[in-house]
């Protein structure tokens, strides 16, 4: 095992500074931030002033040199419009970016595993047919509108939650969280239920595609044959066998709700990453915009990295195989 986990480090680092070489070039390559940091009345002599404040006079090559001599010491660079480390800008705004996604994983998983051994149970049956059919609107339908229709429901028409904003909030561990805070738990279950509809809809599919397998293997009718109950079979000897793949995926879709919440957020004005970006590209602040990507692809690297490890543990031929590379 111990093999597995340094191949997988290794690979980690290299994808980690690929990126990096990526994310550079294809962020500072594209317009001009001097165009908006500054005056259009601005003489050519004031122009000249500010790009070599920023470094912008110097060639691509040598900007990159400079940046990944900062980067190696955690110096992402500073924003040009906050005027403060952009790494810290990121970790400022971060906790209300995982707390949201972390809720909306939480719904996926306790909407989609339940409904998805269901419907593996009732395949040839009608509830079986309307839990994967309602899946397909689970992936089909855009979140914004997804997003925009419980605002309408159960913010507008009902009033029960509210629409916008981030409510109360506690300090844990230096950070800023609401999930914690009941003034706070309330501005979360909209958008969170936003996020997490195209994921259940997933893990359903996933669930239910793995419990029509497990339910024809001979440990189930070993256990049937023993008199054990449905519920129980269903829910604990199919449950665990099927959860690997379960598990890898969603490890995967943490990821991706934490870098694509940025139209959810934008939906719910929630003061997360994502709100800080869309911010970020519509003034050009290069040094934010790269922080944000360069964490999320950290953010990706390291929970792919969690889930090869829960891998291991949940299926031991990937340590034999591991030991014997």
């Amino acid at each position: 095992m111990l093999v597995y986990l340094m191949r997988r480090i290794a690979q980690s680092i290299f994808v980690a500074a690929a990126m990096m070489v990526i994310v550079f070039f294809g962020i500072y390559m594209v317009g001009n931030p001097v165009d908006i940091l500054i005056s259009p009345d601005a003489s050519p002599a004031e122009i000249e002033e500010t790009m070599a404040r920023f470094g912008f006079d110097k060639p691509v090559w040598v900007q990159f040199l400079a940046f990944l001599g900062n980067a190696v010491q955690g110096d992402l660079g500073r924003s040009f419009v906050h005027g403060e480390p952009a790494v810290q800008l990121i970790l400022y705004y971060m906790p209300a970016t995982l707390e949201l996604a972390v809720l909306g994983l939480f719904f996926s998983v306790m909407i989609g595993v339940p409904l998805g051994v269901y419907a593996g149970y009732k395949a040839d049956r009608w509830q079986g047919r309307a839990i994967m059919t309602g899946s397909i609107f689970g992936f089909s339908l855009p979140n914004f509108w997804v997003g925009m229709l419980l605002i309408l429901i159960f913010a507008v028409e009902l009033q029960w939650l509210p629409s916008t904003g981030r409510g109360d909030t506690v300090d844990v561990f230096g950070m800023r969280l609401s999930i914690f805070a009941a003034g706070g738990l309330q501005y979360m279950i909209l958008p969170a239920l936003t996020l997490a509809l195209y994921k259940a809809s997933l893990v359903t599919r996933l669930a239910r595609a793995g419990t029509q397998e497990a339910l024809v293997q001979d440990y189930v009718k070993f256990a049937r044959a023993k008199g054990i109950s449905e519920t129980r079979i269903l829910f604990v000897h199919v449950l665990k066998n099927i959860m690997i793949p379960i598990v890898t995926v969603l490890g995967l879709e943490l990821g991706s709700m934490i870098a694509f919440a940025v139209v959810t957020e934008t939906v719910f004005a929630w003061p997360g990453m994502g709100k800080l970006l869309i911010d970020s590209i519509l003034t050009l602040d290069r040094p934010v915009i790269v922080a944000y990507l360069m964490m999320t692809v950290i953010i990706f690297i390291t929970i792919n990295l969690v889930v090869d490890v829960i891998y291991t543990l949940l299926d031991p031929r990937i340590r034999i195989s591991g030991g014997s590379a």
